[in-house]
Formats: structure tokens, sequence, C-alpha cells
């Protein structure tokens, strides 16, 4: 137990140590898009006790609890007529732990090129390509407790300019007896990022040079950016109200290096470990009145076809204030024992 309080103490401390200066500062904000909807429906307030490949972007640590092949597609109708796509495969490999691939997309569709003498458009589009992959490790330590780590490849590009970089995701799940769970992560630790690329390349007409050199070339330098890493503290407890009926309840806590910090709350209820219903509520500790999120809700199926193989079917409704369209996401989850 001792040796578990010094790992979550270190944990936190690595996480604290920005400075709050930077809060606003940071870029790659693709990292905050939350994905599956069965965590987007309780607003991520399950990190301590979330199993399986959806724990892969919440809490590595859950990888290797479920033990068993999983494979999930999650679609989110995101803001701005931006679509976001998720894939994650992972496998139980024995006392070695479990190990998970998993891939985020963004559909931007297409968008009008558009230059100083034609700002209606040229007639050319492109479309940005932002996406995330990562490579995910998780072990149970002890009967109790279990740990993960994710290392992901960032990458954004805008036509011919682009930036890259590398990020890991730190968790550990602490599980009680008696239906409590614990659970902390410390996300997006890594290298800051800083486009470049030949779009940053321009050509302008030098004064007062000779006829063969009117023009000279050079490239626009772009300054460094940090990504956007906090630190979450989340503790649920499991409640079997009878043989058919379960209530699961959570909260997390998150500490933003780029924002102020929030606090989710979120809820389950389970018949039959078949039909599920959810509710969440994602806030900030201060000047909640400014935060784009709030109300969640979703709904789930989960169904078992064969001996040890199972499907889950999940929605989520994430409100979004202040813009037209709420977030709607979908996911399909397969497991084999």
């Amino acid at each position: 137990m001792k040796k578990i309080l010094i790992l979550l103490v270190t944990i936190a401390t690595l996480a604290f140590a920005g400075d709050v200066s930077r809060k606003g500062t940071t870029g790659a904000e693709q990292l905050l898009i939350p994905v599956g909807a069965r965590s987007i429906a309780t607003a991520g307030a399950f990190l301590s006790n979330v199993t399986g490949v959806e724990a892969i972007y919440y809490n590595p640590a859950g990888l290797d609890v479920a033990k068993r092949t999983e494979a999930i597609f999650s679609f989110m109708s995101y803001i701005a007529d931006i679509n976001v796509s998720y894939f994650a495969a992972g496998t139980h490999l024995g006392d070695f732990g479990s190990v998970a691939l998993s891939y985020k997309g963004f559909d931007f569709g297409d968008i009008p090129v558009t230059t100083n003498d034609a700002p209606d458009g040229t007639g050319a589009t492109y479309t940005p390509g932002f996406f995330t992959m990562g490579l995910t490790y998780s072990k149970i330590i002890t009967d109790r407790v279990t740990a993960g780590v994710t290392i992901n490849m960032i990458h954004e590009g805008i036509m011919n300019t682009s930036a890259n970089g590398v990020a890991a995701d730190f968790g550990v799940q602490y599980r009680f007896p008696e239906h409590l769970s614990l659970g902390v992560a410390v996300k997006n630790i890594g290298s800051n990022m800083r486009y470049s690329g030949q779009d940053l390349q321009q050509k302008t007409s030098v004064p007062n040079a000779n006829i063969n050199s009117k023009l000279a070339s050079f490239e626009a330098v772009t300054e460094d950016f940090e990504i956007p890493s906090y630190f979450e503290m989340s503790v649920a407890y499991d409640m079997n109200l009878d043989e058919d009926n379960g209530v699961l309840v959570g909260s997390t806590f998150r500490n933003n290096n780029s924002m102020e910090d929030q606090l989710k709350v979120g809820l389950e209820y389970g018949f039959k470990k078949m039909f599920f219903v959810r509710a969440g509520y994602d806030m900030l500790t201060t000047n909640n009145s400014e935060s784009i999120y709030g109300l969640c809700l979703g709904a789930g199926f989960q169904y078992t076809l064969s001996e040890g193989m199972q499907i889950s079917l999940d929605y989520a409704y994430r409100q979004v204030k202040n813009f037209p369209k709420d977030n709607h996401v979908f996911t399909l989850k397969l497991g084999l024992d």
C-alpha cells in the first residue's frame, strides 16, 4: 500500500509542476477531444474503473483489466461540421499484460483555397490532416492495482505545412474490496510542437537590387507551442441494488495547464448488465459560465453473441453551449474472451 501511495504522489507532483501562467498558450487541442460513447455520456467521470480498449484514452491502466481481445470504433459529430473517428484494438497476452493500438482522426471537409488575389476562392480546395496514433501497454500488478502507459504520435497538417510531436499518458487504478475504486492519470506529457513546411516559404522583392536579384526567398519562422497536459484524480462506487439492477456513480477532478480546472460527475444505471442509461455533467471549477460543455446523456446495449464473444452498442449526447449543434457519438465495441 505504501508503494502505491508513493507512486500516486509522484505522478501528482509531476502533473502539478506546471506554471499556471501558461494557461491559454497551448496548441494541439485535438488531444482534449474525448472518444467513446459510454465515457462521454458520463462526462469522463469513470477514470478509476473504465476498462478495456475504451480505457486507452481516459486511463491506460484499465486496458489489462478486461483480460480479453477487444476492438472499438467510435464516431462523433463534433462542432463546426467536424467529424471525429476513433479506432482501437487490443489483446491480453497472459502474464505479460495487454497491448493495444489506437487511432483518432479528424474530417474537416473540403476548405476553399483563398489568396490575396482571389479572396472568394481559387476554385481549389484542401483538407487538413489531423490525427493521433497510440501504442498502449497495461498490466495488472496486484489483485487491486493496475498501471498503464500510452505513447502517442501527434500530427497536424495543413496543405504543405505540418507539426509533429510525441506525448505519453500514464495511469494507475486501485480497487478496494467493497466496490470502491480510485484512479489517477497524467496526460499529454511530451515534446513541444512547431509548424514548418513548404507553404511557409515566400518570395519578396529586394529594394535597390540589380536586375538579376530582384527576388529573394525566405521562410517564416514559427514558434514552438506546448501541448495541453493535465492531471486527473477519480473515485467511483459500484452499487449492486439486486441481482438485476446496478448503479455506478463517479467523479473526476482535472487540473489543466491550459484552462480552468474541471470537475466531472457521472452516473450509470444497468439492467441485467445488458441495458444501460447514463448521465453526466462537465463543469469548470471557476467561471463555469464560460464553459462550452455541460450536460451529457446516453444509453447502451450489450449482448453476448456466442461463447466468449460480446458486442456493445452505445450512444452519447453532449451539450455544446453557444454552438448551433451539440455532439452526438456512436460507438461499436466487440470483445472476445
